[in-house]
């Protein structure tokens, strides 16, 4: 068998499709934050990360082609508005960056991992490789320009301990022990991805043009503050930090440079991709307070999403990705 001539698999056309259509939404967004950004060293990121994207995009394309599949739509130049009033600070831009970038790592990898095809294993390969260098590079700004929040610090412990009991699980009524390291990592996850959330909503909800969109933006950031404030007061009964906000980041200025169209796309990206974040968080929560904190966030979240589809789709701003055969409406056709 010929592997360089194998077919694209489902799975391999629909990690290429998502890819596709996410990273386009993405770029928008990072070609408006390059026009604004004054910050020499964070412009140069930006230019960056605009080249990798374009590389990415156009090896996409030839995927497509080649297997005789359409192009996604995605989102291009009739979504960004330039030249409109600044909506974001450098020090915003740069925190954006670095989250999409961890998104970038994880669908990568996710991607890789249900790919085949040897071309297809090298782009996802290659893609894996120029996210870790952004990683690194967003890592090493935000810690030189003051701008990077570590996770709290624990002390050692003079030996290896184990769990004595079952109360090790509780988590009300004045019972709960304190939090573990292995918790610690999907909480502060969790935090800093839906501060960056609900900052967006805040900052898309001032532009939008539709009352509708404005509507569900401001939902949407009462959804992720009221999850926040959630994590927040576990990390506080501890006395550990609380990751900083990004509201005083965006600006007042309601002069949009995206169209509704990317705002709610963006906002549902986010939120879909959170109960992924939600899910691990679940799987790995030890006490019973986590675990009700995680349990009524994806609940919620299952509730936006629902919200955002049905707009979406009433505005027909909602691509449709590639579908098995209706082997029943072929044989119809007969």
């Amino acid at each position: 068998m010929d592997k360089e001539k194998l077919k694209l698999t489902s799975s391999e056309i629909g990690s290429l499709w998502g890819e596709y259509v996410n990273g386009t939404a993405v770029d928008v967004v990072n070609r408006y934050m390059y026009s604004i950004i004054e910050d020499e060293a964070i412009k140069t990121v930006f230019n960056e990360a605009l080249k990798t994207s374009e590389k990415q995009k156009k090896k996409i394309i030839t995927f497509f082609e080649s297997e005789g599949f359409p192009v996604p739509i995605g989102f291009n130049e009739s979504d960004l508005y330039l030249g409109k009033q600044r909506l974001f600070s450098d020090a915003f831009c740069l925190n954006y960056l670095h989250v999409m970038t961890l998104h970038g790592l994880l669908g990568h990898i996710t991607a890789l991992s249900i790919s085949v095809r040897k071309d297809l294993r090298d782009f996802y390969d290659s893609c894996d490789n120029d996210a870790k260098k952004m990683y690194h590079q967003t890592i090493e700004l935000l810690l030189d320009k003051g701008l990077f929040q570590r996770d709290p610090l624990f002390y050692a412990y003079e030996h290896p301990q184990f769990i004595s009991g079952n109360d090790f699980t509780d988590g009300f009524f004045g019972k709960r022990r304190t939090l573990a390291a292995t918790e610690i990592i999907s909480i502060s996850f969790n935090l800093k991805k839906s501060i960056l959330a609900k900052s967006l909503s805040i900052a898309f909800s001032q532009v939008a043009e539709s009352k509708e969109v404005r509507k569900f933006l401001t939902e949407s950031e009462k959804t992720s503050d009221g999850q926040i404030n959630a994590l927040a007061k576990i990390l506080q009964a501890d006395n550990l930090p609380v990751p900083k906000s990004l509201e005083t980041e965006v600006t007042i200025s309601t002069d949009s440079p995206f169209s509704d169209k990317l705002l709610m796309y963006h906002m549902g990206f986010l939120f879909q991709a959170a109960q992924n974040y939600h899910g691990a968080g679940l799987a790995t929560a030890m006490r019973t307070d986590l675990v009700t904190i995680y349990e009524a966030t994806i609940l919620q979240n299952l509730m936006v999403t629902k919200n955002w589809f049905n707009l979406m789709v009433k505005n027909k701003w909602l691509e449709q990705p590639p579908l098995a055969p209706n082997r029943t409406e072929i044989a119809k056709q007969k």
